[in-house]
């Protein structure tokens, strides 16, 4: 039978596999040919010296050729080993455990080699440091060469050390078969999910003081059991996993762009902006989206300022700070340091006087995200921006991600939202309803608009929501929101208020727990259906990540690319390796009943009416001159964008822009150069 290969050694299962030891040993191969050639050189010169020291036992010239005669062999030896196991972890795709059988006892002999090298590295620090061997090296050449490699063998045993505490699994003696009944599975899900809170809990000892800090912990680490249950997955088995899916899926886009062509369907994108917003409300538009981003953005403070001017942000902020003994003592602000360093990147970002914002609080606590009260006179609005994620705590925020019970006036009874983010929104209730009193109070005909970016836009939401009933007329504008905000039905209420725009291959824009469940399923089907051995993948991988996927690899990477249509189904008992008549018990175990795997009952979606644009892709232009018409055509526009709805963002996509399409820097760049591009770039009558 084929399984994941999760490598076995002393009875027990690590965070390593089989074949992840090429690349290691190549490298300690190397290393080792050049202390070779050293320590040869060495026992040229000073064997025949040994001979002539001061006494010739064990605390002379003995010692000393000992020391040089082991060294040079165990390293002969050493170098010899890591050839084998370098040559046995190469063999075989990732799922054909049995043609590295060998690997296990190669590994466990080298484990075994550590004790007379840890001995020879003992004997030559007492010769070269301790001067208890009477026989002196006069040699400055043998003497450096001696002392640096006795110092890089410590060095390397160290690494050793920290390499097998890193892929030590303190699971690690449960087998894979004690799994497979519900009864074993739950009590081993559990702990996991208590190992993972440990972890925590000693990894970000300081986020214990926070009020939820141990629930988050708890909710996280529940998270991460789920996703890895009943899978014999190491680390580098999910790397290589997602470097096949961006194969697989740039595959799959091809066939998908060839049916369109032959269907001769009408593209889903447009450049034209004004069809895109024939239809919308007026609210609903790019220059007040821009608006409103540019204010999201400022609510990142001080921190956005720096990462945007590494150089200059301190000269930027400088102007804007206030001197601690200035500081008034009824204060608009909360919860900043004493300089009102992020209330100085606030007004830096947004270009706005300390008198425009009516409030501002920066008290960042796991379930508790700084906002801004914003008086916008351009626009005659009450703006409240809400910060995304830039600390540890919003990512444990972030990763909070069940589901529980999410009420508000207009919603169904059983609307489900990101737990993480509706204990945000309550929490930042409380704060801002007195706030917003004041506000209208002193403004009573202006409009009320929330906006953020990444969790701050998921925040904006659910607190709007609980907002819309006092304030019905308010408008939100999100961006890059989360794909597991909210459940389905109140994603449709949503729509006639808030506006989502989401840039690219965004990652968070499909981040779920039910796309991330999903990926896993996937990239244990993808592994299956390759037929390159690991190191073959992840040299590609660097290969694609500078140059790209070529045409080749999506056809040449797989044992027969036509099966992979049959693993998209979620319902995959019958999920088949090519040449291999028994399917793996793992990838069936994981496919089958996917509903009873998941993590959340619940499947959440992205809120609002979504407009996702997307670089347009440059195809080359059949003909250069004026057409009979007598135009011509200035400039390409860079992007196109559609409404999308949330079932579009279901699916994650390893893409090399998953990342950097997220960024509010590049979120504003796409917007403000569509609007630019609308503004500039014109269809000419030719006279």
């Amino acid at each position: 039978m084929i399984r994941m290969p999760a490598l076995r050694l002393l009875g027990r299962k690590w965070l390593a596999a089989s074949d992840d030891l090429v690349f290691p040993s190549i490298f300690e191969l190397l290393f080792r040919f050049v202390w070779l050639v050293l320590i040869a050189l060495v026992v040229e010169v000073l064997y025949p010296i040994t001979w002539q020291c001061q006494t010739d036992g064990w605390h002379g010239g003995a010692f000393v050729r000992l020391y040089l005669c082991g060294t040079l062999a165990l390293q002969a030896s050493l170098m010899l080993l890591l050839a084998a196991l370098a040559q046995q972890s190469a063999r075989g795709t990732i799922t054909e455990t049995d043609a590295r059988k060998l690997v296990s006892p190669l590994l466990l002999l080298k484990v075994f080699l550590v004790l007379p090298e840890v001995a020879l590295n003992v004997m030559g620090t007492m010769w070269m440091f301790c001067e208890v061997i009477e026989c002196s090296v006069t040699d400055t050449f043998s003497s450096i060469v001696i002392q640096s490699i006795v110092l890089f063998n410590w060095v390397q045993l160290a690494l050793t050390v920290f390499g097998l505490f890193m892929v030590f699994d303190p699971l690690g003696s449960v087998n894979y078969g004690d799994m497979q009944d519900t009864p074993n599975q739950v009590r081993h899900h559990r702990k996991v999910t208590g190992l993972w809170s440990r972890r925590f809990r000693w990894a970000f000892c300081w986020l214990k003081r926070d009020e939820h800090g141990k629930e988050a912990f708890q909710q996280v680490a529940a998270l991460l059991s789920a996703l890895f249950r009943s899978t014999d997955l190491v680390p580098s088995d999910v790397v290589a996993g997602c470097v096949l899916l961006r194969v697989r899926q740039k595959r799959e886009t091809r066939e998908m762009r060839r049916i369109q062509m032959l269907n001769d369907e009408e593209p889903i994108y447009t450049t034209d902006v004004n069809k895109v917003f024939s239809e919308t409300p007026p609210w609903m538009n790019l220059d007040d989206a821009l608006h409103y981003l540019r204010l999201s953005i400022a609510a990142y403070g001080w921190p956005y300022v720096l990462y945007r001017h590494c150089l200059t942000g301190f000269c930027k902020l400088a102007r804007h700070l206030t001197c601690c003994c200035c500081r008034p003592k009824n204060s608009i602000v909360t919860d900043d340091n004493c300089c009102l360093c992020h209330f100085a990147g606030v007004k830096y970002m947004s270009k706005l006087s300390a008198d425009d914002i009516i409030f501002a609080s920066f008290n960042n606590r796991v379930f508790e995200l700084p906002f801004c009260v914003i008086s916008d006179h351009d626009r005659e609005s009450i703006v409240v921006a809400v910060r995304g994620s830039i600390s540890l705590r919003d990512i444990f925020t972030d990763f909070s991600a069940g589901s529980e019970k999410f009420e508000a006036d207009g919603l169904p009874e059983d609307t489900a939202a990101h737990k993480g983010m509706s204990m945000g929104a309550a929490k930042m209730l409380r704060r801002l309803l007195p706030v917003l009193d004041r506000a209208f109070a002193q403004f009573p005909h202006y409009d009320l608009v929330l906006t953020g970016h990444s969790l701050g836009a998921g925040v904006a939401v659910l607190v709007a929501l609980k907002l819309r009933p006092k304030y019905p007329h308010l408008k939100v504008f999100a961006f890059s929101t989360p794909a597991g905000l909210i459940s389905r039905e109140a994603a449709r209420f949503t729509e006639s208020f808030v506006m989502t725009i989401g840039v690219g291959d965004d990652l968070v824009m499909r981040l779920s727990v039910h796309s991330i469940e999903n990926l896993r399923t996937k990239v244990i089907q993808t592994i299956h259906a390759t037929k390159l051995p690991k190191y073959r993948i992840m040299l590609n991988g660097f290969g694609y990540a500078l140059f790209g996927v070529p045409a080749r690899d999506l056809e040449s990477t797989w044992r027969r690319p036509e099966d992979l249509e049959a693993n998209n189904s979620d319902d995959s008992d019958a999920l088949l390796v090519q040449g291999v008549s028994t399917v793996s018990a793992e990838a069936a175990l994981v496919s089958r009943n996917v509903f009873a795997r998941r993590f959340s009952s619940a499947r959440l979606f992205t809120p609002g009416r979504i407009l996702h644009i997307a670089r347009r892709k440059r195809m080359g232009i059949e003909n250069n001159e004026a057409d009979e018409e007598g135009k011509v055509r200035t400039q390409e526009p860079t992007y196109e964008m559609r409404w999308a709805c949330p079932e579009d963002f279901m699916e994650l996509q390893v893409m090399p822009r998953m990342l950097l399409d997220h960024l509010p820097e590049n979120v504003h760049r796409t917007i403000q150069t569509i609007i630019e591009e609308k503004h500039s770039y014109r269809v000419t009558q030719v006279v």
